[in-house]
């Protein structure tokens, strides 16, 4: 297989409302049962199995089983990157009721993608890292002198993530923002050192994070993130 033949599998695997909306209910970066998928996408579980297995035969999701389940998650944040930067692209769909709605602003104020933070938070954390010299743009993101210590006070050491095979730092365009978040192991860490503070707090059955009170706190001292900026509208 070719390039060509296996971009055209990868986009074959994501050419069905079903499977595409497994993708998305995948960016949560937790393993899914292939029922609890099922019950997402709105279909039977006979054919939940058979989209799952397309989209393992293409690369994008890795199974794994235990006991009589069988679990789904996305085969690494690499692909969470091109459904979040695929999304981008799409036009921005119209939520045809109130709990929609919610959950629309909701998932566009905080969110995970993948393993890192998304949202208005993900952009705005990103943009304070520039603002305080944390990071740097030389040609691509660079950690600076200064932002080695800074993520040394989270407990985040950068020369320990450099030593990993995943990148550092990469660019994420953001699905709601149009703008990018950070990603790469870097930002996992990031996103880990604000779930374990408590800054943010996971939204049962979504991706969606909330902030804390603590967690506006933070983001203000460390980055100067005005807490208005992150307020569901």
């Amino acid at each position: 297989m070719n390039e060509a033949e296996a971009l055209a599998a990868i986009g074959r695997g994501l050419a069905d409302r079903s499977r595409a909306a497994m993708c998305l209910a995948l960016l949560d970066g937790e393993p899914w049962t292939v029922s609890a998928l099922a019950a997402e996408a709105g279909i039977r579980l006979p054919t939940a199995s058979e989209h799952v297995a397309r989209l393992a035969d293409c690369g994008l999701v890795r199974t794994s089983s235990s006991g009589r389940h069988k679990y789904v998650r996305l085969a690494g944040p690499q692909v969470a990157e091109v459904l979040e930067a695929l999304g981008g692209l799409a036009e921005p769909p119209r939520p045809q009721s109130l709990s929609a709605v919610r959950r629309t602003r909701h998932l566009a104020a905080a969110r995970t993608c993948y393993d890192h933070l998304a949202g208005r938070l993900g952009v705005a954390v990103l943009d304070g890292l520039l603002d305080a010299g944390v990071l740097r743009r030389r040609g691509g993101l660079v950690v600076t002198r200064a932002g080695r210590s800074w993520f040394d006070e989270l407990d985040i050491s950068v020369s320990s993530l450099e030593a990993g095979r995943r990148p550092l730092l990469r660019d994420c365009l953001d699905l709601t923002e149009r703008r990018p978040h950070l990603a790469g192991s870097l930002g996992a860490g990031l996103c880990s050192a604000f779930l374990t503070r408590e800054w943010v707090r996971r939204t049962p059955t979504s991706r969606a994070l909330r902030v804390t009170p603590a967690g506006e706190r933070a983001v203000g001292e460390l980055l100067g993130i005005a807490p208005r900026s992150l307020v569901v509208a």
